[in-house]
């Protein structure tokens, strides 16, 4: 029950940070939108298809997070994505209020009045 559940929360907070995880993915190494799909796969265990994935990779290119190029080196031509400045600082924003989101849970104590503002 508890590999479940964990499965469960796994998929669920893949889900809600696939943004992150797919500019982290490029700001790694420059993709195209399978890759991008198979890693995230074999990482995470959670399989994300092309109707998820090509959309947010088209609204980071229009919000400058990233750029794309054609590449006609296979036999398949593919649009290669790469990270922008602009795409970086997005990352680290994104890291850095995750990583005050994960502190402030942690803060809670079972004697403290939650409705307190906690978070600084």
């Amino acid at each position: 029950m508890l590999y479940k559940n964990q499965k469960e929360v796994q998929t669920k907070l893949t889900k809600n940070l696939l943004d992150i995880i797919i500019l982290r993915l490029i700001d790694c190494q420059a993709m195209h939108g399978y890759q991008i799909i198979t890693k995230t796969r074999k990482i995470f265990g959670v399989y994300f298809g092309p109707s998820t994935v090509y959309p947010l990779l088209a609204k980071f290119e229009k919000k400058g997070y990233i750029n794309s190029q054609w590449s006609m080196t296979s036999e398949k031509p593919r649009k290669i994505f790469t990270i922008t400045n602009t795409g970086k600082t997005m990352i680290k924003t994104a890291e850095n209020t995750l990583n005050i989101i994960c502190k402030t849970i942690n803060k809670f104590e079972k004697t403290d009045d939650i409705t307190e503002d906690i978070v600084q």
